[in-house]
């Protein structure tokens, strides 16, 4: 069978996207990361022309085009949380007023495969603006961030996630160094505050968009 390994995925990330539904999460599913921006552009930004947009920390958000697309458009206005040039104290407070923005664009660590979204956050603003917040929130997940269950989802959070942002993010943490958890102490650790979003509220708040693609890690 040709493209076998696209149809394997398929089939799973159809299982997920019912089980995502079933937990009142509206749920699609897409072929890959140019898709997943095309369906950003043309269903989700136009819903919030005149409104706040702005994002959780995410790789994918990057990677896709969509931090990009948003930043372009216009009619909206921009809380920019990936800007690097400003202020740690700036940063901070715009953080906070993302947590009150129209549109959240966000990933995710984890997606199980009965539908829970798992996060692993430094501050606690994505996992925040994901559960309370802005008035709606997309998620985009690649499938190499599909598990089997929670426990499997936190142990690969823990064990590769992390201390790969970590070493993405040029922390002075024990993981950079080993590889590994080591449950520090550190200042700058990055594993504060877990997350675990069973189901939507009010149904359908968060939209989670499915990629049959690798994206973040």
């Amino acid at each position: 069978m040709d493209n076998f390994i696209e149809n394997y995925w398929t089939k799973r990330l159809d299982d997920v996207k019912e089980a995502l539904e079933a937990n009142n999460f509206d749920a699609r599913v897409v072929s890959d990361k140019a898709a997943a921006l095309g369906l950003v552009r043309d269903e989700f930004l136009p819903q919030f022309q005149g409104g706040v947009i702005s994002f959780g920390g995410s790789m994918t958000i990057g990677l896709s085009g969509i931090h990009g697309l948003v930043k372009a458009a216009e009619g909206i206005t921009v809380l920019d949380t990936f800007d690097r040039s400003i202020s740690l104290e700036d940063a901070y407070e715009r953080r906070r007023q993302a947590l009150l923005c129209d549109l959240f664009l966000t990933g995710t660590n984890a997606v199980t495969e009965d539908g829970w979204l798992v996060n692993l956050d430094m501050i606690g603003n994505r996992v925040g603006g994901l559960n309370f917040g802005p008035r709606k929130v997309v998620v985009v997940a690649g499938r190499n961030k599909i598990f089997p269950d929670l426990d499997s989802a936190m142990l690969h959070i823990k064990s590769y996630t992390a201390p790969a942002n970590a070493m993405r993010l040029d922390k002075k943490t024990p993981c950079v160094t080993t590889g590994r958890c080591m449950d520090c102490k550190s200042p700058e650790r990055i594993c504060n505050i877990w997350t675990i979003t069973e189901k939507s509220f009010p149904k359908a708040r968060i939209s989670v968009i499915l990629v049959n693609q690798d994206l973040g890690l």
